[in-house]
């Protein structure tokens, strides 16, 4: 074992005999099982130390599972599909699928998620993830292409998915439909305009609106029934201004009178509350903005602009015909697509639906059924359901992605679905199907479109269930594995893998997807930002953090957080963490020097004082450590850890045992016996305790000095026993010994003594009986750690002080 802890050898000694040793696969049969559908990361750039945070902090979770009685079935995956897999790709290349054609891009978003994929294990290995890194899945893989597709089918068969031509969000410069779980508020500078109208019969009338390049698609005008302003405008007829159409006026409750002129023009669409309308009056549907983003070519005066640009032209006819009365900056919020930030259209297209608006009632009793850590973001799932006003759209016109396995008949319009046997497939590359199963016409055509890649990521249980089971069976056929025990994940997306996933656990086989969800906090940047890739405002690579500081402190960090708060990056608790390194590996070494060679026996013996204290405040701290972790407190199950290490073992107990190992002469063999089983039991539980967040120097340590004591390979897989009964007795006269040594050693720093400075005479008073009978039973530990050769004790009370007198040193103590 080398005199001074290196990270860089110890740390991959350790990862290989891990690997070597299969450490985190090995099964007892008498242990529970513990199941975590962790979260697989997108792979569409690196990782930053946002994710470092918080995936270290469901390892702590997992090692600890480890340690106390319980199989643990860690899995980890790639989120490999998805638009911003798409996105990353094409920006890494520098093409897209228009330059080189949908094969061509497909294999090259395959090969490139490959290599981000051997990245992305490296880092965690490094990091020391219990995880079965050797035995992964990814959401573009075949078989979980055709686990979501089979469970399209099923929810389809069922009536939860259907598909109709309805007015979905559409990100114009991603191309392609979002979910109402994929939009960020927006708050941006934008000019109200009020817009003279005239009514066939030729009364003037005002219309204040945002957004005035929409007047091409207007359909209707409204307003409040009881607005007695307009309530003779019912039923009329009016013409827009520029592009001539007539619409007619029609009464509506949810018409707010007090805003703008109390007149709304209705467009399809300019928001969701026009969808609304839409529907609810059967307005006509007339479309001026393409997909693309700009207006159709056919529109008079903004053909072929995109929206900023249109609105302008049609700011500047609207003036020059003088129908603008007046403009009024305002701060307006608009939905925007979360990945992109550009402001959400509205179009109606073809799109596959899964049926959520109907079911909210059951989402929310299933959310009752889960334990949510920390128990507050409960209601961050409650609001959102409660809120929820779409069904989820599943469709995404992009390339990447699984693909409905559907063929649609171009005589009756019917949807023909792949059989189940043939899964997975991607109908624009196969024939199977021949023919219509409704009417039996040849004329067909296959879905271009492919699924969002949520509606993946949200059946992660059951992808876990067959990569456990280690089969190509069906997941669907039972509830043998679901619910799993834990879904660790972030806060940000509860409205979308927590929500998604406990909606299709509901309506696959009507249950909870998992017992518990632990909720994680974001890292926040020098400016007090959430760290991310899209904000670029990451302090460091963890590549680069790693050249800085051990795996292990950085693990110290990311232990320190609580569990749904926000944590700030901070070097400076890395730093504390690499101090703590220093120190465990040289406590050990101590250990090693005064325990090797000795034959301790595996059965506890008498105990004087000073052992019985240690076990009794490790005992004290394992209790605590139980208790925190049951709650997932890791960070205060680390704060008891590192009291009872750095107060009780290192500035305590070692330093009083020492004189026991520099003069043994002066003990006997049973004492010098009781003080080698305690230092080695005592060391064994602190490195079983640091354990879960320092794994690379507990291993490194256990396996150098204390495994051939307890001959099992790994500290990871010993066992975190249930603490003992810890006596007050013990840690009362325990305190009053520690009193007196702090005095002392007190004294001696304001004199600038060293502490092993001999004191001839050491003077202690203010005293009871029992107290007296105490010390006089312990005086031979206190003479050892304070250097004193001779005891003194009394009633009476003494100055405390230090002096010299013919050349020999005087010291006084009392108990308060």
């Amino acid at each position: 074992m080398e005199q001074r802890y290196s990270s860089q050898i110890c740390d991959e000694q350790i990862r290989q005999l891990w690997q070597q040793q299969q450490t985190y696969r090995q099964i007892d049969p008498n242990f529970k099982s513990f199941t975590i559908d962790t979260p697989p990361p997108t792979i569409s750039g690196s990782l930053h130390i946002g994710h470092i945070f918080s995936y270290t902090q469901t390892d702590l979770i997992a090692r600890y599972k480890r340690m106390t009685g319980h199989n643990v079935f860690y899995p980890f995956g790639f989120d490999c599909n998805g638009l911003a897999t798409e996105r990353f790709v094409e920006k890494k290349h520098n093409t897209n699928v228009s330059k080189i054609g949908r094969q061509n891009f497909i294999n090259l978003c395959l090969s490139t998620t490959e290599e981000m994929k051997v990245k992305f294990v490296e880092l965690w290995r490094t990091m020391g993830l219990s995880a079965e890194l050797e035995h992964t899945y990814s959401t573009i893989a075949a078989n979980v292409a055709k686990i979501a597709q089979e469970s399209f089918i099923i929810l389809a068969n069922k009536g939860f998915v259907y598909r109709k031509n309805e007015p979905a969000l559409f990100c114009t410069l991603c191309r392609t439909t979002v979910a109402q779980a994929e939009l960020d508020d927006l708050e941006q500078s934008t000019i109200f305009n009020d817009i003279q109208f005239t009514t066939t019969d030729n009364q003037k009338i005002t219309i204040a609106t945002t957004r005035p390049e929409l007047m091409a698609s207007c359909v209707a005008i409204l307003h409040h029934p009881n607005d007695s302003r307009y309530q003779h405008l019912t039923g009329k007829n009016i013409i827009v201004p520029l592009f001539e159409q007539k619409v007619t006026v029609l009464a509506d409750e949810q018409v707010l009178p007090e805003k703008g002129s109390g007149l709304v023009m209705v467009c399809t669409f300019g928001d969701k509350t026009d969808i609304e309308w839409y529907k609810k009056h059967n307005l006509a549907y007339k479309q001026s903005l393409g997909l693309d983003g700009k207006f159709l070519p056919e529109i008079p005066f903004i053909g072929g602009l995109k929206v900023t640009e249109a609105r302008k032209v049609i700011t500047e006819k609207l003036t020059e015909q003088e129908l603008i009365l007046q403009q009024k900056p305002i701060q307006n919020t608009v939905n925007v697509h979360e990945r992109c930030k550009q402001p959400i259209e509205y179009a109606i297209l073809p799109q596959w639906f899964v049926r959520l608006v109907d079911n909210k009632e059951n989402f929310l009793k299933l959310s009752c059924e889960i334990n949510w850590h920390p128990a507050h973001m409960k209601a961050r799932f409650d609001d959102w359901v409660q809120n929820l006003s779409w069904d989820w759209c599943i469709s995404r016109q992009r390339v990447f992605g699984i693909p409905f396995p559907v063929w649609y008949c171009n005589s009756c319009h019917e949807a023909t679905f792949a059989p189940l046997e043939e899964l997975p497939i991607d109908p624009q590359n196969s024939n199977i199907i021949k023919s219509c199963h409704a009417c039996g016409s040849p004329n067909i055509h296959p879905e271009q479109d492919v699924m969002d890649t949520w509606n993946t990521s949200s059946l992660t249980p059951y992808i876990c269930k067959q990569l456990y089971a280690n089969n190509q069976n069906s997941p669907f056929n039972d509830n043998s594995f679901v619910p799993m025990s834990m879904r660790p994940q972030a806060h940000d997306i509860i409205r979308t893998w927590a929500f998604y996933t406990i909606a299709k656990s509901w309506m696959h086989q009507g249950n909870i997807p998992w017992k518990d969800i632990v909720i994680s906090g974001y890292v926040l940047s020098e400016n007090k930002e959430k760290i991310s890739k899209s904000k670029n405002n990451a302090p460091t690579e963890p590549e680069k953090l790693l050249t800085q500081f051990p795996a292990d402190a950085i693990r110290f960090w990311a232990a320190s957080g609580t569990l749904g708060h926000d944590t700030a990056f901070s070097p400076e608790q890395m730093a504390i963490g690499q101090k703590l390194l220093t120190k465990l590996w040289n406590a050990l070494k101590f250990v090693q020097i005064n325990i090797q060679d000795k034959k301790i026996s595996n059965h506890q013996p008498k105990l004087d004082l000073i052992n019985s204290w240690i076990i009794n405040s490790t005992e004290h701290c394992l209790k605590q450590y139980h208790e925190y972790f049951s709650k997932n407190e890791f960070s205060l199950a680390l704060q008891s850890v590192e009291k009872v290490f750095w107060s009780d073992f290192c500035d305590n107990y070692i330093e009083i045992v020492k004189d026991q190992f520099f003069n043994s002469q002066n003990y006997s063999q049973e004492q010098l016996d009781a003080t080698y089983w305690t230092l080695r039991e005592t060391s064994f539980r602190i490195l079983q305790l640091y354990a879960p967040f320092l794994p690379h120097i507990t291993e490194y340590l256990y396996q150098h000095i204390l495994k051939d004591h307890f001959k099992i390979n790994s500290i990871h897989i010993t066992q975190l026993q249930q603490a003992q009964d810890t006596h007050e007795v013990i840690e009362q006269s325990m305190r009053l010994i520690l009193d007196i040594i702090a005095q002392v050693r007190k004294l001696k720093t304001a004199q600038q003594l060293s502490l092993k400075t001999e004191i001839a005479t050491l003077t202690i008073g203010n005293l009871n009986q029992q107290q007296i009978k105490l010390i006089e039973q312990e005086m031979k530990l206190i003479q050892g750690v304070c250097k004193v050769a001779k005891i003194v004790t009394q009633k009476d009370s003494v100055s405390i002080q230090i002096v010299e007198s013919d050349s020999k040193w005087i010291a006084s103590v009392q108990i308060s």
